[in-house]
């Protein structure tokens, strides 16, 4: 690791940290304020411990509630040999479960933890790139999982969602309480319901910062891991076209989304594109691209998921 290398690392950690101290804190006074100190404890130690004891749940209902199939040597043995040398380049004690999902909308994600997990594309995806790019998005997945950053935004996405629940709560309660509140016989915090009004729309900016952070410290893994950050590069030119012109002829027909987004989960295209182009990899050599990947091979097709009303896709 190049000491420049090294420095960034240790800046987004720190700023990851911060970040997510920041959510914890919020969180914190959030809670506190409806339920007070000892039962806001009680709630925090029962997030960790649901973290620990019940990781692998979700996963497994997610596979199967997108009807994910696993794709083994035989079915993509290009995918699945380069995967598991970018697992290796990683220094992950096993190379991540490679799964198809059937969807047209082409994406990847990665789900588990470094000793156990599990990465999903769908058949858009695999339909859209070629083997070079294909390469640099396992590659960002697998940066993904070794940095820990599932376990991270797990952690702050439960914590968004607990001050959500503190916020629904307190204004809750005002309401039933308005009209003793009215008549002057409770007295209202009001310094508290402000908190709890705003508390969710302040958590998720943090969270949205932190999902940025994380982003843009997977792909200078992937650059770092494949050897290739043109290929990473092409792959979000491609995407950025499908994906973004899709959503905004829908959401925003006949012209494109504002640029800074202030919203967005993911950091502009353009700036992740530059920041790629600015990285020096010759260290490292690249995955062989996957010239000719055998996608006639892949068993594309099957149902599709879609939504379901308790919020999983069948």
């Amino acid at each position: 690791m190049t000491g420049v290398s090294a420095r960034h690392r240790l800046l987004n950690l720190a700023q990851s940290a911060l970040l997510l101290g920041l959510m914890a804190a919020i969180a914190w006074v959030s809670v506190t304020a409806i339920l007070g100190p000892e039962t806001g404890a009680m709630v925090a130690l029962g997030m960790v411990a649901g973290l620990i004891l019940a990781p692998a749940l979700p996963r497994r209902m997610i596979l199967s509630g997108y009807q994910a199939q696993r794709l083994t040597g035989r079915d993509a043995p290009g995918l699945v040999g380069a995967l598991a040398e970018l697992a290796r380049r990683a220094g992950l004690p096993r190379a991540p479960a490679l799964y198809r999902v059937p969807s047209s909308l082409p994406n990847a994600f990665a789900m588990g933890t470094p000793e156990d997990s599990s990465i999903c594309v769908t058949d858009g995806l695999l339909e859209l790139l070629d083997g070079r790019e294909l390469a640099g998005v396992l590659a960002h997945e697998i940066g993904h999982i070794a940095n820990r950053d599932l376990w991270v935004m797990g952690v702050a996405d439960m914590m968004s969602r607990l001050v959500s629940l503190a916020s629904w709560l307190g204004q809750l309660l005002l309401l039933l309480n308005l009209p003793l509140v009215l008549a002057g016989m409770v007295h209202v915090p009001w310094h508290v319901v402000i908190l709890l009004v705003f508390a969710p729309t302040l958590m998720a900016l943090v969270q949205l910062g932190l999902s940025r952070t994380r982003e843009y410290d997977a792909d200078r893994a992937a650059a770092e891991l494949a050897g290739d950050p043109e290929g990473l590069v092409r792959a979000l030119v491609k995407l950025d076209r499908r994906v973004g012109r899709f959503w905004e002829e829908i959401l925003l027909p006949g012209r494109r989304i504002p640029e800074p987004s202030l919203l967005r989960t993911h950091p502009p295209t353009e700036s992740r594109i530059r920041r790629l182009r600015d990285l020096v990899t010759g260290r490292t050599t690249p995955i062989p691209p996957l010239v000719g990947y055998p996608t006639a091979r892949i068993p594309l097709g099957g149902t599709p998921p879609r939504f379901h009303r308790l919020g999983l896709y069948w």
